[in-house]
C-alpha cells in the first residue's frame, strides 16, 4: 500500500507453481497486498503458440499435449475448461483471495468454470 496499490492482479498463467513462487517473492520483499491470480482458459489450438509468443508465458507440457491430441477447437475448449477448473480449485484451496478470469471476449467458458467452482 506504500506505493498506492491495494491489490495485484497477475498476468495469465497456466501453472500454479508460477503463481505460488511469485506470491512468495512478493511477500519476501515486503509486498503485503492481496495478489489475485489471473486465469485464462485455453480455448483454441492456435493459443498454444500465440499465448506464449504474445504474453511470454510457458504452457505446461501436460496441457499442451492434451490440447494437441484434440481433433477440433470444441475439444480444446473442453480440455481448457477442465484444466482451469482443476487449477482454480487448487488456488482457492491454497488461499488465493479471489480469481480474475481473462475472458478475451469469450464468456461461455468462464460461465462454465464459475458454475463448477461456485
Amino acid at each position: 500500500m506504500e506505493k498506492g496499490a491495494e491489490y495485484i492482479v497477475t498476468q495469465m498463467f497456466f501453472d500454479n507453481k508460477k503463481y505460488f513462487e511469485f506470491v512468495e517473492k512478493c511477500r519476501e520483499s515486503g509486498i503485503t497486498v492481496p495478489i489475485i491470480p489471473g486465469i485464462k482458459p485455453l480455448t483454441t489450438k492456435g493459443q498454444l503458440t500465440v499465448l506464449p509468443q504474445i504474453f511470454h508465458i510457458d504452457l505446461p507440457e501436460e496441457l499442451s499435449e492434451e490440447a494437441e491430441k484434440c481433433k477440433d477447437n470444441v475439444s480444446v475448449k473442453q480440455v481448457g475448461i477442465e484444466w482451469t477448473i482443476k487449477q482454480c480449485k487448487e488456488l482457492i484451496k491454497s488461499g488465493a483471495p479471489t480469481i480474475h478470469f481473462y475472458s478475451m471476449g469469450k464468456s461461455d467458458p468462464i460461465y462454465r468454470i464459475a458454475k463448477e467452482l461456485f
